[in-house]
Parts: structure tokens; sequence; C-alpha cells
């Protein structure tokens, strides 16, 4: 049988990449974005298993409209992909209100308002599993893109509520921790601070030591992506990436290393 996709940022990137992975096993997809322009070719490429859909996810009302819209071009919605996300580059001290609420309003806002709307549809079925792009980063902050690992750390943890919350329907919530691929997050998808000359020395540190290397194509993840949607019972969460794998274990076990040494002033108090 195959399946119903409905996949947000799928214009480009992770998005583009697990959208064309879909339809090349015959699966059928709603594929969202802000500007679908890009998706044409595609489009065209697979009559009648591509539909575009202009969306704004930050917009709750036309996220429901979409939403609506994605469910009945096919009939059903089998794996729905949390994956629009924006950057915003800089350090905390210099973002301004309407950068931080313009970044959340997609990053952790936009998935909810899609959570939201998937959710009676999928209900209904008794079915569906939904993906949520979070990052291996959203276990803790990094200088100058600390807005994007919170954003990243509140969809994680909302997601895993609603992972408790929909089981009981038949509805499954799996956290893709992404490691970092060649999605042109860093320039398209990017707003950058204006920057404080104070910290520039942070950021050459910062610059050597991320280097050039953009990471690798978004479609080598895809081959993951298909394994995990044909499972009969998925991981409640997924770190996708080798190398990606080793550093979120080498960042658990130095949280764990912290928490050890200071334990005796933990238990000092009773709570």
């Amino acid at each position: 049988m195959t399946r119903v996709w409905f996949i947000t940022g799928a214009s480009r990137g992770l998005g583009r990449a697990f959208t064309e992975a879909a339809l090349a096993a015959g699966d059928r997809v709603v594929a969202a974005a802000r500007n679908v322009e890009p998706l044409a070719e595609l489009e065209r490429e697979h009559p009648g298993a591509l539909v575009r859909l202009a969306l704004d996810v930050s917009d709750r009302a036309a996220v429901r409209e979409g939403v609506d819209r994605a469910a009945a071009a096919f009939g059903r919605l089998d794996v729905v992909v949390n994956n629009a996300g924006t950057l915003l580059y800089g350090m905390v001290e210099e973002a301004t209100e309407e950068q931080l609420r313009a970044h959340f309003d997609v990053n952790f806002f936009g998935a909810v308002w899609v959570s939201q709307a998937v959710i009676p549809h999928l209900r209904a079925q008794g079915s569906g599993h939904l993906l949520q792009v979070t990052s291996m980063g959203a276990g803790g902050g990094f200088a100058s893109t600390g807005m994007y690992a919170a954003g990243k750390a509140a969809l994680d943890s909302v997601s895993e509520a609603l992972a408790m919350e929909v089981e009981p329907f038949g509805i499954k919530v799996t956290i893709l921790q992404m490691g970092g691929y060649d999605t042109g997050l860093f320039t398209t998808g990017t707003t950058a601070t204006e920057p404080d000359p104070r910290y520039a020395p942070l950021r050459a540190k910062l610059a050597e030591m991320w280097g050039e290397d953009a990471g690798p194509d978004p479609s080598t993840a895809a081959p993951v992506i298909m394994e995990l949607v044909g499972l009969a019972d998925p991981p409640r969460r997924l770190i996708v990436g080798s190398v990606s794998y080793d550093l979120v274990r080498q960042m658990e076990a130095a949280r764990a290393e912290q928490y050890a040494a200071w334990e005796s002033l933990s238990r000092m108090a009773p709570g």
C-alpha cells in the first residue's frame, strides 16, 4: 500500500530529499513550503503523485486550512514530517525581539500548529506517523546558535509529551535529531544578528572550529527515514547521522560526568 506524506519545508534541503525519496518509493506527497516553485519540475516528473502546497507554517489559520487540503488531496495522511525551519545566527545579547519572535514562530510554533492540525485526521483513521525534525544540538546550546538550539529543544520536549498523548489513538511520534547536512540553512535559511564587535574574537574562534565543510548531502539521510517509516514499532527518538551519533553520546556523557562531580552539592537540598 502506498503511503501519503505531508512534508513541510519541502522545497529544499532535507524536506526536498525526503520528498524525492518518498516519490521514488512509489508513495504520494503533499509538499508544503512558502515558495513551491522549486518543486514544479518534480511535480511534472511525478504526475498525480505530488501536490504542491504554498504554506507559511507560522500562520496558524493557514496551517489548519492547508492540512485539511492536504488530507483531502489523497484521502488520508500516513507520514507527517515537521521539517520547516530557519536559523537565527548570532549571540544571545545581539538578537532583537523581532528576530527572536520570528524565529520561534517558524521553528517552534509552526511545528506545533502543524501537529495540532494533523492529529484529528490521524486520530480519525487510527494511524499515522509524525516525524519531528529537531537537531543533534537540541540537548544544549552552543555559542552563536543558541536560539536555534532553543527552538529545537522546545520542540523536542513538546514532542515527548505529544507522543504520550497520541499513542492511545494509534499515532506514532519520532523525534529526528538531525546532524549537520548541507541543507542551505546557513545561507538561504539564515537570519543574522547585528554583530557586536566585542564578540569578534569568539566569532573568529567559531569560524576556525567549524571550517568550511557544509556537511553531507541531505539525500544521504533519506534512506534512514524510509527505513524508519516502514517500522511497525518505530523509536521515540532517533539520531540521524553517524558522526552526530558519536557527538550526542559524547555530550550526554560529559553532562553525566558534570552531574556526578557536583552530586554532593545537589544532595544538600531535600527536593
